[in-house]
Protein backbone atom coordinates (compact mmCIF):
# COMPACT_ATOMS: atom_id res chain seq x y z
CA UNK A 1 0.00 0.00 0.00
CA UNK A 2 2.51 2.18 1.39
CA UNK A 3 4.44 1.30 -2.19
CA UNK A 4 1.70 2.49 -4.32
CA UNK A 5 0.97 5.25 -2.11
CA UNK A 6 4.67 6.54 -2.86
CA UNK A 7 4.82 5.38 -6.59
CA UNK A 8 1.65 7.75 -7.16
CA UNK A 9 3.37 10.64 -5.02
CA UNK A 10 6.44 10.12 -7.27
CA UNK A 11 4.36 10.10 -10.81
CA UNK A 12 2.71 13.51 -9.03
CA UNK A 13 6.45 14.60 -8.43
CA UNK A 14 6.91 13.52 -12.00
CA UNK A 15 3.54 15.42 -13.14
CA UNK A 16 4.60 18.55 -11.48
CA UNK A 17 7.79 18.77 -13.03
CA UNK A 18 6.53 18.56 -16.10
CA UNK A 19 4.26 20.97 -15.44
CA UNK A 20 7.21 23.17 -14.19
CA UNK A 21 8.89 22.19 -17.03
CA UNK A 22 6.17 23.37 -18.70
CA UNK A 23 5.72 26.69 -17.21
CA UNK A 24 8.97 27.39 -16.85
CA UNK A 25 9.16 26.72 -20.77
CA UNK A 26 6.12 28.64 -21.14
CA UNK A 27 7.63 31.45 -19.24
CA UNK A 28 10.86 31.18 -21.09
CA UNK A 29 8.88 31.55 -24.48
CA UNK A 30 6.87 34.74 -22.78
CA UNK A 31 10.54 35.98 -22.11
CA UNK A 32 12.35 35.20 -25.04
CA UNK A 33 9.41 36.64 -27.28
CA UNK A 34 9.38 39.70 -24.47
CA UNK A 35 13.16 39.97 -24.65
CA UNK A 36 12.75 39.79 -28.60
CA UNK A 37 10.00 42.33 -28.61
CA UNK A 38 12.45 44.57 -26.70
CA UNK A 39 15.03 43.85 -29.05
CA UNK A 40 12.92 44.95 -31.49
CA UNK A 41 11.53 47.55 -30.30
CA UNK A 42 14.70 48.57 -29.59
CA UNK A 43 16.37 47.85 -32.91
CA UNK A 44 13.07 50.65 -34.07
CA UNK A 45 14.14 52.85 -31.65
CA UNK A 46 17.47 52.79 -32.98
CA UNK A 47 16.62 52.63 -36.55
CA UNK A 48 14.42 55.78 -35.89
CA UNK A 49 17.19 57.64 -34.07
CA UNK A 50 20.00 56.61 -36.63
CA UNK A 51 17.54 58.11 -39.11
CA UNK A 52 16.79 60.76 -37.32
CA UNK A 53 20.23 61.70 -36.59
CA UNK A 54 21.49 61.02 -40.03
CA UNK A 55 18.28 63.41 -41.83
CA UNK A 56 20.23 65.80 -38.85
CA UNK A 57 23.74 64.99 -40.18
CA UNK A 58 22.73 65.46 -43.51
CA UNK A 59 20.53 68.74 -43.31
CA UNK A 60 23.31 70.08 -41.16
CA UNK A 61 26.05 68.81 -43.98
CA UNK A 62 23.72 70.23 -46.51
CA UNK A 63 23.79 73.61 -44.71
CA UNK A 64 27.39 73.06 -44.68
CA UNK A 65 27.48 72.27 -48.08
CA UNK A 66 25.23 75.08 -49.09
CA UNK A 67 27.39 78.25 -46.56
CA UNK A 68 30.47 77.21 -48.05
CA UNK A 69 28.84 77.45 -51.56
CA UNK A 70 27.21 80.06 -51.50
CA UNK A 71 30.73 81.51 -49.53
CA UNK A 72 32.57 80.45 -52.68
CA UNK A 73 30.06 81.61 -55.06
CA UNK A 74 30.04 85.13 -53.51
CA UNK A 75 33.89 85.35 -53.20
CA UNK A 76 34.09 84.51 -56.81
CA UNK A 77 31.64 87.03 -57.97
CA UNK A 78 33.60 89.52 -55.49
CA UNK A 79 36.77 88.59 -57.42
CA UNK A 80 35.24 88.83 -60.63
CA UNK A 81 33.60 92.65 -59.56
CA UNK A 82 36.60 93.77 -58.43
CA UNK A 83 38.73 92.38 -61.73
CA UNK A 84 36.32 93.86 -63.74
CA UNK A 85 36.29 97.30 -61.71
CA UNK A 86 40.21 96.68 -62.03
CA UNK A 87 39.88 96.18 -65.69
CA UNK A 88 37.49 98.99 -66.34
CA UNK A 89 39.64 101.57 -63.85
CA UNK A 90 42.47 100.24 -66.32
CA UNK A 91 40.96 100.93 -69.11
CA UNK A 92 39.41 104.31 -68.44
CA UNK A 93 43.46 105.14 -67.17
CA UNK A 94 44.35 103.57 -70.73
CA UNK A 95 41.92 105.96 -72.23
CA UNK A 96 42.82 108.99 -70.27
CA UNK A 97 46.80 108.58 -70.88
CA UNK A 98 46.05 108.14 -74.65
CA UNK A 99 43.96 111.18 -74.75
CA UNK A 100 46.17 113.09 -72.93
CA UNK A 101 49.18 112.45 -75.07
CA UNK A 102 46.95 112.44 -78.28
CA UNK A 103 46.53 115.89 -77.53
CA UNK A 104 49.88 116.61 -76.46
CA UNK A 105 50.87 115.08 -79.70
CA UNK A 106 48.44 117.09 -81.85
CA UNK A 107 49.13 120.52 -80.12
CA UNK A 108 52.75 119.78 -81.29
CA UNK A 109 51.44 119.08 -84.72
CA UNK A 110 49.63 121.70 -85.14
CA UNK A 111 52.03 123.81 -83.72
CA UNK A 112 54.59 122.20 -85.81
CA UNK A 113 52.91 122.97 -88.82
CA UNK A 114 51.54 126.09 -87.99
CA UNK A 115 55.66 127.69 -87.67
CA UNK A 116 55.75 125.42 -90.89
CA UNK A 117 52.99 127.06 -92.70
CA UNK A 118 53.82 130.64 -91.56
CA UNK A 119 57.62 130.22 -92.53
CA UNK A 120 56.04 129.14 -96.44
CA UNK A 121 53.81 131.90 -96.16
CA UNK A 122 56.51 134.46 -95.17
CA UNK A 123 59.01 132.95 -97.79
CA UNK A 124 56.36 133.28 -100.73
CA UNK A 125 55.45 137.04 -99.73
CA UNK A 126 58.90 137.90 -99.56
CA UNK A 127 59.44 136.14 -102.72
CA UNK A 128 57.28 138.11 -104.28
CA UNK A 129 58.34 141.21 -103.24
CA UNK A 130 62.04 140.39 -104.38
CA UNK A 131 59.88 139.48 -107.31
CA UNK A 132 58.31 142.64 -107.89
CA UNK A 133 61.52 144.72 -107.23
CA UNK A 134 63.34 144.29 -110.18
CA UNK A 135 60.33 144.59 -112.60
CA UNK A 136 60.06 147.70 -114.94
CA UNK A 137 56.98 149.32 -115.29
CA UNK A 138 55.08 147.94 -118.60
CA UNK A 139 51.63 148.53 -119.36
CA UNK A 140 48.30 146.69 -117.76
CA UNK A 141 47.56 145.63 -121.41
CA UNK A 142 51.41 144.03 -121.86
CA UNK A 143 50.84 142.41 -118.49
CA UNK A 144 47.82 140.91 -119.57
CA UNK A 145 48.65 139.83 -122.96
CA UNK A 146 52.19 138.60 -121.51
CA UNK A 147 49.88 136.09 -118.23
CA UNK A 148 47.66 135.03 -121.52
CA UNK A 149 50.30 133.98 -123.69
CA UNK A 150 49.57 130.20 -122.60
CA UNK A 151 46.05 130.60 -123.35
CA UNK A 152 46.49 132.28 -126.75
CA UNK A 153 48.61 129.28 -127.87
CA UNK A 154 45.80 126.81 -126.45
CA UNK A 155 43.46 128.76 -128.83
CA UNK A 156 44.37 131.38 -131.10
CA UNK A 157 48.01 129.78 -132.31
CA UNK A 158 46.08 126.67 -132.96
CA UNK A 159 43.06 128.71 -134.66
CA UNK A 160 45.57 130.41 -136.91
CA UNK A 161 47.53 127.11 -137.74
CA UNK A 162 44.24 125.69 -138.48
CA UNK A 163 42.12 128.36 -141.05
CA UNK A 164 45.96 128.29 -142.56
CA UNK A 165 45.41 124.76 -143.58
CA UNK A 166 42.48 125.19 -145.17
CA UNK A 167 41.34 126.37 -148.67
CA UNK A 168 37.54 126.88 -148.08
CA UNK A 169 35.08 126.80 -145.28
CA UNK A 170 33.72 123.08 -144.91
CA UNK A 171 31.75 120.99 -142.24
CA UNK A 172 35.35 119.46 -141.28
CA UNK A 173 36.98 122.80 -140.69
CA UNK A 174 34.11 123.85 -138.53
CA UNK A 175 34.74 120.11 -136.57
CA UNK A 176 38.02 121.04 -135.88
CA UNK A 177 37.25 124.29 -134.40
CA UNK A 178 35.51 123.02 -132.14
CA UNK A 179 37.85 120.82 -131.05
CA UNK A 180 40.03 123.55 -130.37
CA UNK A 181 37.32 125.41 -128.24
CA UNK A 182 36.11 122.66 -125.76
CA UNK A 183 39.88 121.18 -125.29
CA UNK A 184 40.81 125.32 -124.18
CA UNK A 185 37.43 124.76 -121.88
CA UNK A 186 35.26 127.41 -123.36
CA UNK A 187 32.38 124.59 -122.71
CA UNK A 188 30.52 122.25 -124.67
CA UNK A 189 27.28 124.28 -124.59
CA UNK A 190 29.49 127.70 -125.12
CA UNK A 191 31.15 125.92 -127.92
CA UNK A 192 28.16 124.64 -129.70
CA UNK A 193 26.47 128.70 -129.95
CA UNK A 194 29.32 130.01 -131.04
CA UNK A 195 30.32 127.38 -133.90
CA UNK A 196 26.11 127.98 -134.88
CA UNK A 197 26.82 131.33 -134.99
CA UNK A 198 29.58 131.18 -136.98
CA UNK A 199 27.74 129.08 -139.35
CA UNK A 200 24.69 131.70 -139.12
CA UNK A 201 27.18 134.71 -139.97
CA UNK A 202 29.31 133.07 -142.68
CA UNK A 203 26.15 132.13 -144.55
CA UNK A 204 24.55 135.26 -144.54
CA UNK A 205 27.37 137.66 -145.45
CA UNK A 206 28.56 134.71 -147.94
CA UNK A 207 31.81 134.71 -146.49
CA UNK A 208 34.41 131.72 -148.38
CA UNK A 209 37.83 132.89 -146.99
CA UNK A 210 38.84 130.69 -143.75
CA UNK A 211 40.60 134.08 -142.36
CA UNK A 212 37.72 135.44 -142.00
CA UNK A 213 36.93 133.06 -139.35
CA UNK A 214 39.34 134.65 -136.84
CA UNK A 215 37.82 137.94 -136.80
CA UNK A 216 34.11 136.68 -136.61
CA UNK A 217 35.16 134.56 -133.63
CA UNK A 218 36.75 137.24 -131.83
CA UNK A 219 33.77 139.60 -132.05
CA UNK A 220 31.35 136.36 -131.56
CA UNK A 221 33.63 135.78 -128.28
CA UNK A 222 33.14 139.89 -127.03
CA UNK A 223 29.62 139.65 -127.49
CA UNK A 224 29.32 137.01 -125.19
CA UNK A 225 31.16 138.84 -122.58
CA UNK A 226 29.93 141.99 -123.21
CA UNK A 227 26.29 140.85 -122.46
CA UNK A 228 27.11 140.51 -118.48
CA UNK A 229 26.71 143.62 -116.19
CA UNK A 230 29.38 145.79 -115.43
CA UNK A 231 32.78 144.18 -114.46
CA UNK A 232 33.47 147.27 -112.10
CA UNK A 233 34.14 146.43 -108.47
CA UNK A 234 30.35 147.70 -106.78
CA UNK A 235 32.55 149.96 -104.15
CA UNK A 236 30.27 153.14 -104.94
CA UNK A 237 28.53 154.61 -102.76
CA UNK A 238 30.63 154.26 -99.75
CA UNK A 239 31.13 152.72 -96.95
CA UNK A 240 30.97 149.59 -98.98
CA UNK A 241 31.74 145.72 -97.83
CA UNK A 242 33.65 143.37 -99.85
CA UNK A 243 32.62 139.77 -98.91
CA UNK A 244 34.69 137.16 -100.61
CA UNK A 245 34.47 133.60 -101.11
CA UNK A 246 35.88 130.52 -102.22
CA UNK A 247 37.55 127.21 -101.21
CA UNK A 248 41.16 126.63 -99.74
CA UNK A 249 44.04 127.01 -102.87
CA UNK A 250 42.53 129.09 -105.22
CA UNK A 251 44.43 132.13 -104.08
CA UNK A 252 41.47 134.43 -101.98
CA UNK A 253 43.55 135.75 -99.26
CA UNK A 254 46.60 136.41 -101.81
CA UNK A 255 43.50 138.16 -104.04
CA UNK A 256 42.45 140.27 -100.78
CA UNK A 257 45.90 141.56 -100.54
CA UNK A 258 45.75 142.81 -103.82
CA UNK A 259 42.47 144.46 -104.22
CA UNK A 260 43.72 146.30 -101.14
CA UNK A 261 46.73 147.17 -102.74
CA UNK A 262 44.62 148.27 -105.58
CA UNK A 263 41.70 150.38 -103.99
CA UNK A 264 44.89 151.98 -101.36
CA UNK A 265 46.61 153.14 -104.69
CA UNK A 266 43.02 154.90 -105.32
CA UNK A 267 42.76 157.11 -102.60
CA UNK A 268 40.55 154.88 -100.32
CA UNK A 269 40.64 153.87 -96.82
CA UNK A 270 40.11 150.17 -96.88
CA UNK A 271 40.29 147.55 -93.67
CA UNK A 272 40.37 143.98 -93.17
CA UNK A 273 38.69 141.05 -91.59
CA UNK A 274 40.56 137.73 -90.98
CA UNK A 275 37.29 135.72 -91.41
CA UNK A 276 39.13 132.34 -92.59
CA UNK A 277 39.25 131.11 -89.02
CA UNK A 278 39.64 127.57 -89.88
CA UNK A 279 42.70 127.35 -92.40
CA UNK A 280 46.01 126.57 -90.46
CA UNK A 281 47.79 130.57 -91.12
CA UNK A 282 45.29 132.14 -92.76
CA UNK A 283 44.80 134.96 -90.34
CA UNK A 284 48.53 135.16 -89.77
CA UNK A 285 48.74 135.36 -94.08
CA UNK A 286 46.59 137.71 -93.85
CA UNK A 287 48.30 140.00 -91.12
CA UNK A 288 51.35 139.87 -93.16
CA UNK A 289 49.26 141.33 -96.67
CA UNK A 290 47.66 143.56 -94.49
CA UNK A 291 50.99 144.78 -93.33
CA UNK A 292 52.77 144.61 -96.77
CA UNK A 293 50.02 147.02 -98.23
CA UNK A 294 49.63 148.81 -95.24
CA UNK A 295 45.94 148.47 -93.73
CA UNK A 296 45.41 147.53 -90.42
CA UNK A 297 43.37 143.48 -89.99
CA UNK A 298 40.72 142.77 -87.55
CA UNK A 299 41.17 139.36 -86.33
CA UNK A 300 40.35 136.47 -83.54
CA UNK A 301 41.99 133.21 -82.51
CA UNK A 302 41.86 129.96 -84.92
CA UNK A 303 39.13 128.77 -84.53
CA UNK A 304 36.74 131.40 -83.60
CA UNK A 305 33.43 132.02 -84.69
CA UNK A 306 33.71 134.01 -88.37
CA UNK A 307 30.55 135.70 -87.85
CA UNK A 308 32.29 137.52 -84.76
CA UNK A 309 35.17 138.31 -86.91
CA UNK A 310 32.70 140.49 -89.24
CA UNK A 311 30.60 141.54 -86.67
CA UNK A 312 33.95 143.70 -84.75
CA UNK A 313 35.53 144.64 -88.15
CA UNK A 314 32.12 146.14 -89.32
CA UNK A 315 32.02 147.81 -85.24
CA UNK A 316 35.70 149.23 -86.26
CA UNK A 317 35.19 150.23 -90.16
CA UNK A 318 32.01 152.00 -88.87
CA UNK A 319 33.99 154.05 -85.69
CA UNK A 320 37.54 154.34 -88.32
CA UNK A 321 34.89 155.96 -91.27
CA UNK A 322 36.72 153.18 -93.74
CA UNK A 323 35.63 153.34 -97.12
CA UNK A 324 35.87 149.61 -98.29
CA UNK A 325 35.80 146.83 -95.63
CA UNK A 326 37.19 143.77 -97.56
CA UNK A 327 36.29 140.58 -95.47
CA UNK A 328 37.57 136.57 -95.64
CA UNK A 329 35.42 133.95 -95.31
CA UNK A 330 35.78 130.59 -94.70
CA UNK A 331 36.84 127.75 -97.51
CA UNK A 332 37.33 124.81 -95.38
CA UNK A 333 33.80 123.71 -96.00
CA UNK A 334 33.34 119.83 -97.07
CA UNK A 335 29.36 120.29 -97.96
CA UNK A 336 26.59 122.56 -98.87
CA UNK A 337 24.62 122.34 -95.51
CA UNK A 338 28.62 123.74 -93.93
CA UNK A 339 28.88 126.42 -96.56
CA UNK A 340 24.78 127.21 -96.26
CA UNK A 341 25.44 127.50 -92.30
CA UNK A 342 28.60 129.30 -92.00
CA UNK A 343 27.99 131.96 -94.77
CA UNK A 344 24.49 132.02 -93.97
CA UNK A 345 25.72 133.90 -90.60
CA UNK A 346 28.04 136.14 -91.97
CA UNK A 347 25.01 137.42 -94.23
CA UNK A 348 23.05 138.00 -91.46
CA UNK A 349 25.64 139.75 -89.56
CA UNK A 350 26.10 142.08 -92.09
CA UNK A 351 22.66 142.77 -93.27
CA UNK A 352 21.55 143.98 -89.56
CA UNK A 353 24.82 145.88 -88.77
CA UNK A 354 26.30 147.48 -91.72
CA UNK A 355 22.66 147.80 -93.89
CA UNK A 356 23.49 151.32 -94.97
CA UNK A 357 27.05 149.69 -96.95
CA UNK A 358 27.32 149.18 -100.79
CA UNK A 359 27.68 145.17 -101.06
CA UNK A 360 29.91 143.30 -102.81
CA UNK A 361 30.40 139.42 -102.95
CA UNK A 362 33.11 138.17 -105.11
CA UNK A 363 33.80 134.50 -105.59
CA UNK A 364 37.48 133.44 -106.26
CA UNK A 365 37.97 130.51 -108.50
CA UNK A 366 41.23 128.76 -110.05
CA UNK A 367 41.66 129.27 -113.37
CA UNK A 368 43.68 126.05 -113.81
CA UNK A 369 40.89 123.53 -112.36
CA UNK A 370 38.87 124.36 -116.12
CA UNK A 371 35.16 123.01 -115.19
CA UNK A 372 35.72 122.27 -111.87
CA UNK A 373 35.65 126.00 -111.19
CA UNK A 374 32.20 125.73 -112.97
CA UNK A 375 30.97 123.21 -110.62
CA UNK A 376 32.10 125.57 -107.48
CA UNK A 377 30.78 128.68 -108.52
CA UNK A 378 27.27 126.41 -108.97
CA UNK A 379 27.87 125.43 -105.36
CA UNK A 380 28.48 128.52 -104.14
CA UNK A 381 25.49 130.68 -106.09
CA UNK A 382 23.18 128.63 -104.56
CA UNK A 383 23.73 129.36 -101.44
CA UNK A 384 25.48 133.01 -101.45
CA UNK A 385 24.04 135.80 -103.94
CA UNK A 386 27.86 136.12 -105.75
CA UNK A 387 27.88 139.38 -107.61
CA UNK A 388 31.32 138.79 -109.29
CA UNK A 389 33.94 136.63 -110.04
CA UNK A 390 37.54 136.65 -109.23
CA UNK A 391 39.65 134.32 -111.62
CA UNK A 392 43.22 133.50 -110.38
CA UNK A 393 46.04 132.28 -112.02
CA UNK A 394 44.68 132.52 -115.94
CA UNK A 395 48.86 132.43 -117.17
CA UNK A 396 49.10 129.09 -115.37
CA UNK A 397 47.00 127.42 -117.85
CA UNK A 398 46.08 127.19 -121.84
CA UNK A 399 42.83 127.03 -120.71
CA UNK A 400 41.51 130.43 -120.60
CA UNK A 401 38.39 129.68 -122.39
CA UNK A 402 37.13 129.12 -118.74
CA UNK A 403 36.55 132.82 -118.74
CA UNK A 404 33.87 132.74 -121.51
CA UNK A 405 32.26 129.59 -120.23
CA UNK A 406 32.26 130.66 -116.95
CA UNK A 407 30.72 134.09 -117.62
CA UNK A 408 28.32 132.68 -120.33
CA UNK A 409 27.22 129.49 -118.04
CA UNK A 410 26.04 131.26 -114.49
CA UNK A 411 25.76 134.90 -115.81
CA UNK A 412 27.98 136.63 -113.78
CA UNK A 413 30.45 138.77 -114.82
CA UNK A 414 34.44 138.65 -114.15
CA UNK A 415 35.54 141.25 -111.93
CA UNK A 416 39.15 140.59 -111.62
CA UNK A 417 41.26 138.36 -113.53
CA UNK A 418 45.35 137.28 -111.90
CA UNK A 419 47.63 137.12 -114.59
CA UNK A 420 50.85 137.00 -112.75
CA UNK A 421 52.48 137.24 -109.41
CA UNK A 422 53.20 141.01 -109.12
CA UNK A 423 50.52 143.32 -107.53
CA UNK A 424 49.37 144.76 -110.24
CA UNK A 425 49.08 141.34 -112.01
CA UNK A 426 45.19 141.27 -110.52
CA UNK A 427 43.49 143.15 -112.81
CA UNK A 428 40.09 144.89 -113.63
CA UNK A 429 38.31 142.64 -115.93
CA UNK A 430 37.97 144.68 -119.70
CA UNK A 431 36.03 142.18 -122.63
CA UNK A 432 37.26 144.20 -125.16
CA UNK A 433 41.11 144.08 -123.23
CA UNK A 434 40.99 140.22 -122.57
CA UNK A 435 40.07 139.36 -126.29
CA UNK A 436 42.59 141.27 -127.49
CA UNK A 437 45.50 140.17 -125.74
CA UNK A 438 43.87 136.56 -126.96
CA UNK A 439 44.28 137.12 -130.31
CA UNK A 440 47.39 138.76 -130.18
CA UNK A 441 46.18 142.43 -131.21
CA UNK A 442 47.97 145.56 -129.44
Amino acid sequence: MFKKLWNKLLNKNDEVEKIEEEIEEEIEEEVEEEVEEEVEVEEEVEEEIEEEVEEEVEEEIEEEIEEEVEEEIEEEVEEEIEEEVEEEIEEEVEEVVEEVVEEVVEEEIEEEVEEEIEEEVEEEIEEEIEKEKPVEKVSLFARLKEGLSKTKKGITDKIDVLIKSYQKIDEELFEELEEILITADLGVNTTMEVIDDLRDTIKERKITDPQEIRKLLQEKLAEILDKLASSDLNIEPTPSIILVVGVNGVGKTTSIGKIAHKLKNQGKKVLLAAGDTFRAAAIDQLKIWGDRVGVDVIKHQEGSDPAAVIYDAIQAAKARSVDVLICDTAGRLHNKKNLMNELGKVFKVVEREFPQATKEVLLVLDATTGQNAIQQAKTFKEVANISGLVLTKLDGTAKGGIVVAISKELNIPVKLIGVGEQMEDLQEFSSEAFVKALFGEE
